[in-house]
């Protein structure tokens, strides 16, 4: 049976975008999504809690993650200052993020493709083999601004991201420009030894993943909940439902060692930390049970 590496991303991007919640419940929704079988999970960014503040706490959150053993935790950096934080938690994995799109580099960053893309190299420079790297480039498949050309613009970006040794390589689909050519498209340039991470603005999360499937992608990010969306980009929706996918990835034989039904289940914890009903159509079904 063909594994597929899931990242869990809801601790971080999916919180990211809410009202801070309490530490101890980022904790506990961590330690349950290890239980359920994640073995891949983005647990916090490194920023400034004025900046990000439902990130506030890293160092805290990570400290008191119950399981390590066989889990590779990641983390968001945005700056040395960031990265010398990460590796102070001992993390296994730290994310970078670079843009496609000029002026969505500017609005998140305040610094243009070109300017973050010598600040990407600085910071794999800094880690040093310490922690495996995962650039992340936002805005790999279109831009709402209108200043990306994928079939243009993609291959160099991943050629540079490569010339500086990043470990891994992730494609973003930020506000959902991607459909399914697309992603095929994009894979066809740079090859299928990339990780994919979608977004539902436009309900094609979920189909764009099987075409990155089908295509030889084996590396996904996913979110409980379907929770998530870029702060800096308007209109951004969720991201790609973990338990959606999970379920997806299981019916057509594919493993991903992730407990569906515990997913599910934690959903309506998730629901009652937030305060507000999940994206995820798994989740409103599970609310709806539990709610009959």
């Amino acid at each position: 049976m063909l594994q597929v590496d899931i990242r869990e991303v809801g601790p971080r991007d999916g919180l990211q975008a809410e009202a801070p919640i309490a530490i101890s419940d980022r904790v506990s929704l961590i330690n349950q999504l290890i239980s359920a079988g994640v073995r891949h999970i983005e647990v916090a960014s490194f920023m400034r809690d004025d900046v990000v503040p439902s990130m506030a706490g890293a160092e805290e959150v990570i400290a008191a993650i119950s399981e390590r053993s066989g889990i590779t935790v990641a983390g968001l950096v945005a700056n040395l200052a960031g990265v010398r934080r990460a590796l102070s938690c001992d993390l296994d994995e730290i994310t970078i993020t670079v843009s496609l799109s000029n002026t969505y580099s500017v609005k998140n960053t305040g610094k243009s493709t070109v300017e973050s893309m010598a600040g990407v190299q600085a910071l794999i420079a800094e880690i040093g083999g310490r922690a495996a790297t995962d650039v992340v480039v936002s805005c790999a498949f279109g831009s709402p601004y209108d200043d990306v050309d994928m079939y243009e613009d993609l291959l160099p970006c991943i050629s540079q991201l490569r010339d500086f040794g990043s470990d891994r390589i992730t494609l973003a689909d930020t506000t959902g420009e991607a459909i399914p050519k697309t992603i095929r498209d994009a894979v066809g340039l740079v090859g299928n030894d990339i990780g994919l991470h979608l977004h539902e603005t436009r309900g094609t999360g979920l189909v764009n993943a099987f075409a990155g499937l089908e295509a030889g992608v084996r590396r996904f990010d996913s979110s409980l909940g379907g929770i998530g969306g870029s702060p800096f980009a308007k209109g951004a929706a969720g991201n790609v439902a973990t338990e959606s996918l999970v379920s997806l990835l299981h019916r057509e034989g594919y493993s991903t060692e992730i407990n569906v039904d515990r997913l599910v289940s934690l959903t309506v914890q998730l629901r009652e930390m937030l305060g507000h009903d999940l994206p995820s159509p798994l989740a409103i079904s599970q609310a709806n049970k539990t709610a009959s």
